[in-house]
């Protein structure tokens, strides 16, 4: 069978790198004086491991809440004579100066630095030891690194050092001494987001051969100065930059320009016209991409419909529906036209455009702007949500790679987080799930998790359990088991008041431990899912109802949950329901399946053997609820109990042996046919009420109750009534004197299948 797209194996080289950063000490370091992170004295690494370690440590960081950071990891990096930094992206708080000190002997050919915000103007000393080497440097979204720390001394030792780390940067010490000078080979530079307070004049001049700028949201005051570049210049993004005439005429100048990128979020004075547009295609010849997003043109540039050339939408610029890009020579490669009525037209010159027109412009919004533009990427995920609920997705593979792309770069972004789990529910679901890889989808299950796990806020969590729920439970979500249910449980925690989310993670929690061992079980116990599945009975009917069907099943053959679930007062909480709630046959049988539970447990059943809990099961056994199942159930309670014998019974009302005459009574009353509402496992507790005589009434229930499954499900019970032994058992019954003879024809049925 062919694999599924986006089903290839991660590289060894990946497994690799990944395996060494969650093991340093036990493949690359040892720990030295001081309890610190040191290299090992044998080990050399050239800048290709170097590079994948450093880039992926930080992907593991932000992506992987099971991954801690390493503190000293970058001081491993400190002597290039053991290890070759060159290609390093750093990104958002979690980077420190003292970490671009550690790495400041390394010949770095490429720095990108992106939402820094922890970087102070330590750090531009550090950027200096990198000037004879930097090629590629970016500081986007680093607004505090022009700042030093504030009124912080110089560091004289590692507390003072520590200290200094902790107070944020100044906005009222700006550095004034930094300089770009001396960095000779700097060809592309982002200065997104600079303070207005530098001036970027100034701070550019030393900078003769760039070929990249990125000047976003920055403010230009004096535009001329970019005229220095137009021999050389093939890059300038100003998005969100304010226009003005002075800076589009300068910006025609730069002749050699490829790529411009003029976009903007926020509203502007400024309104493109087809002038300046025609203009902007006439002036840059060798422009090959062009964003325009987010403007409001001022007059019409566009061929009306009537005019528009027949036949399917074209990219050939002589066809174009906008006027001013009928001037070009060639169709471009991108043409950004997000947020704009351009969009919409039948013919435009371009391989690529952003838009919000169909699927494709939408999808290659998302692709343009998730790293840098997060207000952009958010609304272009909106629409995908829509196109996805509303209408069908057709690239769903690509659809589900750029969400998840944009839940990963902006975890802490919450617009994203809302509107990509939105779109994760419709990308997964039924419709879709035939397309969709193994790897795809528990790359889904790492993000919503993610998202669980940084917002608690009620939308973010909703979409990322209803998620959860396209998925199969629990063979899908094993793989982070512990993980989801410690998340389920923070949701069901009393001081949630959000009852739709809680039905939604009790429905979670007991598909969870619906069909898993009875380790997970245990270990979701340990966790305290018994004590807040009780709590959660409290909340609303259905929480309540989907609670005891939830410990139903994590206290199936699980001792410990089912003594848990007696030291949090369940036993009065199954009286106070039971008063509660007379004529909820569900929530009956799901409570005297989870008693039926408790009872198996022989160190337990004493607990249960009090005047007012048997005569409670004994009422119950009279009950036609649900079918057979309450009374099924509340017989099989008190099988277990009176199979203890008369010495444990210990109580003079009622009698043993009248609870034992109307158990009888009630198993005679029931319909051997009967198709029933259960789900067993092992016959185990069953098989070990057959061989006796000290309480033939448990005998006769448990033969009944094979009897009845083995006859009404043969395919699904008679293996396993063979496998676990049943048959010897059965026949051992035939041999007891002490049998009823009901009991024995029901074991000869059982022995005929």
């Amino acid at each position: 069978m062919a694999a599924k797209a986006g089903d290839n194996p991660d590289s060894l080289m990946a497994l690799s790198t990944a395996f060494c950063l969650r093991n340093l000490r036990r493949t690359m370091c040892y720990m030295g004086d001081g309890n610190k992170l040191c290299l090992r004295s044998d080990v050399f690494l050239p800048s290709e491991i170097c590079d994948k370690l450093v880039n992926t440590y930080m992907e593991l960081v932000h992506s992987d809440s099971n991954f801690e950071p390493q503190d000293g990891f970058f001081q491993l990096f400190s002597d290039p004579r053991s290890t070759r930094l060159t290609r390093v992206q750093l990104r958002e708080d979690l980077v420190r100066d003292r970490d671009l000190e550690a790495i400041g002997k390394q010949d770095l050919i490429e720095l990108h630095l992106t939402y820094c915000n922890s970087l102070s103007a330590r750090s531009l000393k550090t950027l200096a030891s990198f000037r004879q080497t930097l090629v590629s440097l970016s500081l986007f979204g680093c607004s505090h690194i022009f700042y030093r720390k504030g009124g912080a001394p110089l560091a004289c030792n590692e507390d003072d050092e520590e200290e200094e780390e902790q107070r944020p940067a100044s906005r009222h010490a700006l550095e004034t001494d930094f300089s770009f000078q001396g960095f000779n080979r700097l060809r592309l530079l982002n200065l997104g987001g600079l303070p207005e307070e530098v001036d970027p004049e100034a701070l550019l001049k030393p900078l003769p051969a760039l070929t990249s700028l990125d000047l976003s949201g920055v403010q230009l005051p004096r535009a001329a100065f970019l005229a220095q570049w137009k021999e050389r210049l093939a890059s300038l993004v100003l998005y969100n930059v304010d226009l003005s005439e002075e800076l589009v005429n300068t910006v025609v100048e730069l002749g050699h320009l490829r790529h411009l990128d003029i976009s903007r979020e926020r509203t502007s004075k400024f309104k493109m016209t087809r002038k300046i547009l025609t203009a902007i295609v006439q002036g840059l010849v060798n422009l090959v991409s062009l964003d325009i997003s987010g403007h409001i043109m001022l007059d019409n540039c566009t061929v009306p419909h009537l005019e528009e050339a027949m036949g399917r939408p074209s990219i050939e610029p002589c066809k174009s529906s906008i006027y001013p890009f009928q001037e070009l020579k060639r169709p471009l490669q991108f043409l950004g036209l997000y947020n704009t009525t351009l969009c919409n037209v039948t013919h435009i010159p371009a391989y690529k455009v952003t838009g919000s027109k169909n699927e494709d412009q939408v999808l290659n919004a998302i692709e343009a702007y998730t790293e840098f533009r997060p207000e952009l990427a958010h609304r272009a995920i909106n629409q995908l949500f829509d196109i996805a609920r509303i209408q069908h997705c057709s690239q769903l593979l690509r659809a589900l790679q750029l969400v998840i792309a944009a839940l990963k770069c902006h975890k802490y972004e919450k617009s994203v987080q809302v509107t990509g789990s939105a779109a994760l529910f419709y990308l997964t679901n039924t419709e879709y799930r035939s397309d969709q890889s193994m790897r795809l989808r528990r790359q889904v299950i790492q993000v919503v998790l993610n998202g669980m796990e940084q917002y608690q806020e009620v939308t973010v969590q909703r979409n990322c359990c209803l998620t959860l729920c396209n998925f199969s439970i629990p063979e899908e979500l094993e793989f982070q088991y512990g993980r989801v249910n410690l998340l389920l449980l923070k949701i069901l925690e009393p001081a949630r008041q959000d009852e739709s989310i809680q039905r939604i993670a009790v429905h979670l929690c007991n598909a969870l431990v619906c069909q898993v061992d009875n380790h997970h079980k245990e270990a979701v116990g340990k966790m305290g899912f018994v004590k807040v599945g009780e709590t959660a009975i409290l909340f609303c009917d259905q929480v309540m109802e989907f609670s005891w069907s939830a410990l139903w099943n994590i206290t199936d053959e699980t001792p410990d949950n089912c003594q848990m679930f007696l030291n949090c007062r369940g036993m009065s909480l199954f009286l106070d329901c039971l008063k509660e709630f007379p004529d909820k046959q569900e929530l009956h049988r799901n409570m005297l399946g989870l008693l039926g539970n408790v009872a198996e447990v022989r160190a337990l059943r004493p607990q249960l053997l009090t005047p007012q809990f048997i005569s409670v099961f004994s009422d119950l056994l009279d009950s036609k609820a649900d079918g057979i199942e309450v009374s099924y159930n509340a017989c099989g309670v008190l099988s277990h109990i009176v199979f203890d014998g008369p010495e444990a019974w210990g109580m003079e009302e009622p009698l043993r042996d009248t609870v034992m005459d109307k158990m009888m009574a009630a198993i005679q009353s029931w319909d051997v046919t009967s198709r029933r509402n259960i789900n067993y496992r092992s016959f185990e507790p069953i098989l070990r009420l057959l061989p006796q005589s000290i309480a033939p009434v448990s005998q006769h229930w448990a033969t009944w109750a094979l009897f009845n499954l083995v006859s009404v499900y043969p395919s699904k019970y008679c293996p396993l009534l063979v496998k676990e032994g049943g048959i010897v058992l059965l026949e051992k019954v035939l041999e007891l004197q002490t049998s009823h003879e009901e009991t024995k024809d029901m074991a000869r049925y059982d022995l005929t299948y």
